[in-house]
């Protein structure tokens, strides 16, 4: 009878079990919207290789307004409001504490992603989430015209001044008075500081805060790119360009007025719709150097799977993360929603590039990649980048040369630290 006990306590303990085991997982996925073929298949996946079930919550469109919902979630340790998330590129820093350490279930993954990437997920030596969906800033321009003038495009800035020049004036003379040699953001927001990054890191002037958390914008080259950018402002790119966000650059590109562009990706498929007067004649290449020792440079942006460090399976959790970080699942989402994949190995992919051979462009832009210094600013991100963005607004506008924003910027940026990066 006592040799019993064991197998009886043991079967009593299995009837258990299940109910512990076989959960119910909650994804951040829009499913009554475009996303739901995707979902679903997500869902299919998972339900299949696990004993568990997952069911989608509906988040906000507006990122901001995603955030303070997480930020809500996060304040009251809430496990059963969500499982897993996606979190922009810049809030893996800002919302480290509430992350659960997926490193050693997901490390054997980084090869597979563009380095600068992954590392932006890394805080303090530990893995807090894996890219699902890649964004970069690139430098669109119009083959046609550059065809037509007899140019190449350009790979240091001080090319891309020339070229826009000759042809905003070419242009001009041969009746096209709305013709500009370029357009950017230049509004004071989260954009220009994008744009400001890819600038002063073209030119080897470091991306304001280092990895380590040292404070690096007061440096020759970061006023030089700030001064280049600001001589571009009423001669190759209009006035108006200091009030311009993504829309308004592209509405000005795409309607023909523009030589060059910098956007994101998903100005691209817009630019080639049927009623788009620029349509066949856009190409697309790297941030340009700043000078022939500089780099190109292109801002890190995109979305990552994590998991809430307050949820009840974080192992399940973990899982999930892995299959939405597969190759194949990224496929279906670029495939049905139109997302730039994160695996290096989708740009590759024969089905992909039937679907979009313009991508295989995209790939040199991701692989410079810069991160924004979100993750070692941790919560100061938001402070750090209205400083930046600032910054750049006054150097653009004549307030300030390079040289006085640079050194502005170092003791906003040290007064925000403080002691550390909180």
């Amino acid at each position: 009878m006592k040799k019993l006990l064991p197998t009886a306590l043991a079967a009593t303990l299995f009837a258990v079990l299940p109910a512990a085991h076989a959960d119910t997982l909650k994804m951040a996925c829009n499913i009554s919207g475009a996303m739901k073929p995707y979902c679903e298949h997500v869902k299919q996946r998972f339900e299949s290789e696990t004993p568990h079930k997952l069911e989608f919550i509906e988040m906000p469109a507006a990122s901001d307004e995603k955030l303070a919902l997480y930020q809500q979630i996060f304040a009251a340790k809430d496990g059963s409001a969500v499982d897993v998330l996606s979190v922009d590129v810049i809030w893996v820093g800002l919302l480290d504490k509430h992350l659960y350490d997926l490193t050693d279930k997901v490390k054997d993954l980084e090869p597979a992603f563009f380095p600068n990437n992954w590392k932006n997920n890394v805080v303090n030596g530990r893995i807090k989430a894996v890219p699902g969906q890649l964004d970069a800033g690139m430098l669109y321009y119009r083959k046609d015209l550059l065809e037509k003038y007899k140019e190449q495009p350009p790979k240091t800035w001080e090319e891309l001044t020339r070229i826009a020049t000759k042809i905003q004036k070419a242009e001009r003379d041969a009746g096209q008075k709305n013709m500009w040699g370029l357009v950017f953001q230049g509004k004071a927001y989260e954009g220009l500081g994008c744009d400001v990054l890819e600038w002063v890191a073209s030119y080897n002037g470091g991306t304001f805060v280092d990895p380590a958390g040292n404070i690096t914008i007061n440096n020759p080259k970061a006023a030089k790119a700030l001064n280049t950018a600001a001589s571009w402002v009423g001669t190759i790119a209009p006035k108006g360009v200091m009030g311009y966000q993504e829309e308004e650059s592209r509405a000005v590109f795409q309607n023909g007025d523009a030589v060059f562009m910098r956007n994101w990706p998903y100005a691209y498929l817009l630019t080639q719709d049927k009623s788009s007067p620029v349509k066949g004649k856009v190409g697309v290449v790297p941030i340009p150097m700043g000078g022939e020792d500089g780099q190109h440079a292109a801002t890190l942006g995109g979305w990552q799977w994590a998991v809430s460090a307050y949820s009840k399976n974080p192992e399940a959790g973990a899982k999930l993360v892995r299959i939405l970080s597969e190759a194949e699942t990224q496929k279906r989402a670029f495939l049905l929603l139109g997302i730039p994949p994160a695996r290096i190995e989708s740009y590759q992919d024969a089905e992909v590039q039937a679907k979009a051979p313009y991508l295989a462009e995209f790939k040199d832009v991701f692989a410079n990649a810069v991160p924004r210094p979100s993750t070692p600013t941790r919560s100061q991100f938001p402070k750090v980048s209205k400083a930046v963005f600032n910054a750049g607004y006054d150097v653009l506008s004549g307030r300030a040369t390079g040289e006085q924003a640079v050194a502005d910027l170092e003791e906003k940026l040290k007064r925000i630290k403080g002691r550390e990066w909180k």
